[in-house]
């Protein structure tokens, strides 16, 4: 395997730095669909943390948005000519080769933050914000338990680009390294289709493809991220879910109880540098 990476264990000055960077990349995320009609809202772990802590999670390095499909096809078409390219690029499996994510990233130009063991990726590694398209799941459970083991094949080939070189155990490693045989543009065409086939039809429920799903129900409501409402995250206002205590009791159950101290951890990385 060579020799692995190290991590890198932020100080709570400069994560505090990296979540204002974050900051920065929602405010214009938010300027380019305002500007064009485009809805969006904040969730997981950013929404838990606007409203637990007014903004962000105090350890919490990421910060995470979603669109439903047609509202996320439409943002990356217009990040081609309305993005501010002097600070930020847009990343997807699209427009970036070598990118083994199912979903975008906006990333802060001028910065690093290389994720453990992903030193390898061929695309630059900025600081990010993940953004979320959302895609149609059966209405059924059945329906939605059979596409999630789809999903998870995706996840996995996705993913063998990092697992064949990090994987836990020989046998992992070894069966990622199969995965990774498969073509890259096969694999992005394949998923292509896939993405097409799920939203023939639009249903009542909805899902990222290449994202676990935190329980058996295998999706999320799509009304949840239809009636938005606006929703104080530090000292701004961005569009969040309205019906938020039933979507974090859904996702996280008592989401106002703060984990032991031992599982408030950041995402392990290699390298950073601030702008």
């Amino acid at each position: 395997m060579g020799e692995q990476a190290k991590a890198y264990h932020l100080s709570p000055e400069e994560l505090r730095q990296v979540q204002l960077i974050e900051l920065e990349m929602l405010a214009e995320v938010d300027r380019i669909c305002k500007k064009h009609n485009i809805k969006y809202c904040i969730i997981a772990g950013t929404l838990l943390g606007a409203v637990r802590h007014g903004g962000f999670i105090p350890w919490d390095d990421d910060l995470d948005i979603a669109l439903l499909r047609p509202e996320y096809e439409k943002f990356r078409k217009v990040c081609e000519t309305e993005l501010d390219t002097e600070r930020f690029y847009f990343q997807d499996h699209r427009n970036t080769p070598g990118y083994r994510w199912g979903y975008g990233k906006l990333r802060r130009k001028g910065t690093k933050f290389v994720r453990l063991n992903q030193e390898h990726m061929p695309y630059e590694q900025g600081i990010f914000m993940d953004i979320f398209p959302l895609d149609s799941v059966p209405s059924s459970r059945l329906g939605r338990t059979f596409r999630n083991i789809q999903c998870f094949l995706y996840r996995k080939a996705f993913w063998s680009a990092v697992g064949r070189l990090s994987g836990k155990s020989r046998l992992q490693r070894f069966v990622y390294g199969l995965l990774y045989r498969i073509p890259e543009k096969k694999l992005y065409r394949s998923f292509d289709r896939y993405v097409e086939k799920c939203n023939r039809n639009q249903t009542d429920w909805v899902r990222i493809l290449t994202f676990p799903t935190p329980n058996k129900e295998y999706g999320y409501l799509r009304r949840w991220y239809e009636d938005l409402a606006d929703t104080r995250f530090e000292d701004s206002v961005f569009p969040g879910i309205r019906d938020f205590d039933e979507y974090l009791s859904f996702k996280f159950g008592d989401y106002m109880r703060l984990p032991p101290p031992e599982q408030r951890k950041t995402h392990p990385v290699s390298e950073l540098k601030l702008v």
